[in-house]
């Protein structure tokens, strides 16, 4: 998306994702109140369902503007970017930190490696096929499988309407809350012989949170006809969503990111991992109000150039979040109430210097890249006479 198409809203709200998951993971004292700060949703599902709308917006332009094959590219692409990304995080993982966790005898780091420091060799084999992704490095697998499937789904719905694949992926969300996933893995454990745990293949459940992804991939695809009307809503449903994020706001606020004390199966229905139903009412009340008020917030709520630069450079600073996340929870281990303050304000410091000075060196090496191309073309067309 080039500069002039893009829009600093969603580029600021990329950056705030990106900032409350780096005050989620960073092991401060300042992780659990601020996180899931809006009610009982957490930065993780604002993140997916923005990127999965910008790649809905920007990939089903390109399929119009340059034909399915191209879009198709695209996705691939991107997908062996984001793969790319994965496979550095992982060796770093496996390397540095495992190091570091050994050396220091740092549980959390141990308990976060465990399988790979039981089964080295196939760990590493099953992390690099995406079978294997601990916690903290289970996002982007997930990402990888919805970019190479997001072509299948956005050729469907340009051509034949979003209404069955809308229900198919509800259809798969409602399998996930009664056990779709463990079910898909014991069949598939039939058929090969998985060396991976069903519980260190990653936390987030693929069918619950695909529902995310497809529903971005429909609002943004809908979004980027030049054309499209503004989104409106009935009144009813602005006051019902006002009431419902009011609700879990106060709810979370009140109580801790627990909703209801351990052991209720209430819990269940707002569970991050399975993207429960109320945790999913929680999150539409919250879409329906940023995108009914949008036009209001554009014009009345001031720039934050920050939250933009860091929304800009996405992918980069993900993966340096990870990364200081990771050597933080190392070096120092889990949250720690006897902990000076003055070392949860080095982390926090450090961690956020880290990711400013990673989107700057980012946007900077794209903006060179750009320039490069830039006088290639040029070059180019000047040898062949163009223009003369």
């Amino acid at each position: 998306m080039s500069q002039a198409e893009r829009q600093w809203e969603l580029d600021a709200l990329r950056g705030l994702m990106l900032v409350l998951m780096t005050l989620t993971h960073l092991p401060t004292r300042l992780a659990d109140p601020l996180g899931q700060p809006l009610g009982y949703v957490s930065a993780a599902e604002g993140f997916v369902l923005l990127s999965a709308y910008m790649a809905g917006r920007v990939y089903s332009a390109a399929a119009d503007d340059k034909g399915p094959e191209a879009m198709k590219r695209a996705f691939f692409n991107r997908a062996l970017k984001l793969y790319a990304c994965q496979l550095a995080l992982v060796l770093f993982a496996f390397t540095v930190i495992a190091g570091i966790g050994v050396a220091l005898r740092e549980g959390a780091v141990t308990d976060l490696l465990s399988f790979f420091l039981e089964r080295p060799v196939v760990a590493t084999l099953s992390a690099g096929l995406l079978l294997y992704s601990p916690a903290l490095l289970d996002i982007l697998p997930i990402y990888i499988v919805f970019m190479l499937l997001s072509p299948l789904v956005l050729l469907h719905g340009m051509a034949h309407g979003w209404r069955t694949v809308m229900a198919f992926s509800l259809l798969l969300w409602v399998g996930a809350q009664f056990g779709l996933g463990p079910a898909f893995y014991g069949w598939a454990t039939g058929w090969f012989d998985l060396p991976v745990r069903y519980q260190d293949m990653g936390a987030f459940e693929i069918f619950a949170w695909q529902f995310l992804w497809v529903l971005g991939l429909w609002l943004g695809t809908q979004h980027s006809q030049p054309d499209h009307p503004p989104t409106r809503f009935p009144r009813w449903m602005v006051l019902l969503a006002i009431a419902l994020a009011l609700v879990g706001f106060v709810w979370r606020h009140a109580v801790g990111q627990t909703p209801m004390p351990d052991g209720s199966p209430v819990n269940l229905m707002f569970d991050k991992w399975h993207l429960g139903p109320l945790r999913l009412i929680n999150l539409l009340a919250l879409m329906v109000l940023v995108m009914h008020f949008a036009p209001w917030l554009q014009q009345h709520l001031p720039r934050w150039r920050v939250l933009e630069t860091l929304g800009r450079a996405a992918l980069p600073v993900f993966c340096a979040h990870l990364v200081v996340a990771l050597l933080a929870l190392a070096v120092f281990g889990p949250v720690k109430p006897g902990r000076p303050w003055s070392v949860d304000g080095l982390v926090l410091f450090v961690g956020f210097y880290t990711l400013w000075v990673t989107a700057r060196a980012s946007l900077a090496y794209d903006h060179r890249l750009a320039e490069h191309r830039t006088r290639r073309r040029k070059r180019a067309l000047s040898s062949s006479g163009v223009g003369q």
